[in-house]
């Protein structure tokens, strides 16, 4: 046998199902929020996540699947998909196509990480995008929205948090503040914090080490640093979450560990996925369309994992069951049962028929296997009469139905 690479999965009947629930609310919910999905390729150009995801940050460093194609180029498999929605948002023009642009997408992402619970190289992420509004009412809509994904799919206690990281004017001098914070204490982070300091000391913000949390939590705030117009937005934003009565709590530490953040971050925790809690979380980048060589656009959006918010949600039913399962009585039976089964299925009915020419008793054990709610039997005598035998099998009860009046007699 040859398995699955790790850190990849098989999503298994009995669980797609789980899938399949989450990404109906999730096109339900971004149809009433007035989003449109697109679908972008799973291979990119390497240098798109580099300007586009940052050359300092982890995953262009440590976790791209990049390499060199035949043609000599140099490409990489999709670490995540913001990129890639600015990539198509300018190469097709989309703001004289759309009146707002607000976008949506489904994929699988790759990043070389250690696989853990919910976590995998191979992943899958709903990306919510909005193009060209500037507006703070626009970023609440925005957290309203995924606030209301998460209750759309039944997931029980959530924590919104919220944090401004500034601009590119007046974040220059929080991340001095927080170098002369550091002080003498930077040799006591970690190895990845103490690059961090080096690179993008924001990104300080980001660590799990145990050892380095009680220094992280006495370093500065962002939000003491803002200009004006940051300051102001920021007050806007949760003055407006406040107005959509959403409980939220500001956090220093949400600085979120993309280079392109500005202004509005934010993420909504889960209670029932441990320490790795985060269910989505994404903010404002308005200066990357420009730096991919677009117009100078706002942007704003957000990204969840599609196994994370599975794994939260709620047990649910798991497969499906068919609403019949023809047998058949003999060989010269079968050409009939399987034309029976053709009708119930145009009738829009689930239906399963045995295609080994099997006993009768090994046919109803199958048929019982499936969760079928009825059994229709064929055999010479049905046949000859023109009828068919219908076996409810939650009750037992058996009947002889006119083979024209099935679908409407019985599953009417």
């Amino acid at each position: 046998m040859i398995p699955a690479i790790r850190g990849t999965h098989d999503i298994l009947p009995g669980e797609i199902e789980r899938w399949q629930h989450a990404e109906r609310v999730i096109r339900d919910v971004c149809a009433r929020y007035g989003y449109r999905e697109i679908r972008t390729p799973v291979i990119e150009r390497e240098e798109l996540f580099a300007k586009g995801t940052g050359e300092t940050t982890d995953i262009v460093q440590k976790e791209m699947y990049a390499f060199e194609d035949k043609g000599g180029e140099r490409v990489t498999l999709r670490p995540e998909a913001t990129p890639s929605m600015v990539r198509a948002y300018v190469e097709h023009a989309l703001e004289q196509a759309l009146p707002t642009v607000k976008l949506f997408s489904f994929g699988p992402m790759f990043r070389y990480e250690r696989p853990q619970k919910g976590r995998y190289r191979q992943f899958h992420q709903l990306d919510v995008e909005v193009f060209g509004v500037s507006d703070a009412t626009l970023d609440a809509e925005v957290i309203e929205m995924a606030a209301a994904l998460v209750r759309g799919l039944g997931i029980g206690e959530s924590e919104l948090v919220v944090n401004s990281v500034g601009c590119r004017d007046c974040r220059p001098g929080f991340g001095k503040a927080l170098l002369e914070a550091l002080g003498d204490r930077r040799s006591d982070l970690c190895g990845n914090c103490r690059r961090r300091s080096e690179t993008n000391p924001l990104r300080i913000f980001d660590c799990k080490v145990p050892a380095c949390q009680p220094i992280v939590d006495a370093l500065p705030h962002s939000t003491d640093y803002l200009c004006d117009g940051c300051r102001e937005h920021f007050a806007a934003v949760t003055d407006q979450l406040k107005a959509l009565d959403l409980d939220h709590r500001v956090s220093h530490r949400l600085v979120r560990g993309l280079d392109y953040y500005a202004k509005t971050t934010f993420e909504v925790l889960g209670s029932a996925l441990g320490a790795q809690n985060a269910l989505l979380g994404g903010g404002r980048y308005d200066g990357l369309v420009r730096q991919l060589g677009g117009p100078d656009r706002a942007g704003i959006g957000f990204a969840a994992g599609m196994e994370r918010l599975v794994l939260a949600m709620p047990e649910g039913p798991g497969a499906s069951t068919p609403d019949a399962f023809v047998v058949a009585l003999g060989e010269a039976a079968r050409p009939a049962a399987h034309v029976l089964a053709r009708d119930l299925r145009h009738a829009g009915l689930a239906t399963l028929v045995d295609y080994d020419a099997r006993s009768l008793r090994a046919q109803m054990k199958r048929a019982d296997r499936s969760g079928a709610r009825r059994v229709l039997i064929l055999g010479d005598d049905e046949i000859a009469r023109g009828e068919v035998t219908v076996k409810d099998m939650e009750s037992g009860e058996q009947a002889a139905v006119a083979r024209a009046e099935v679908v409407q007699r019985v599953f009417g």
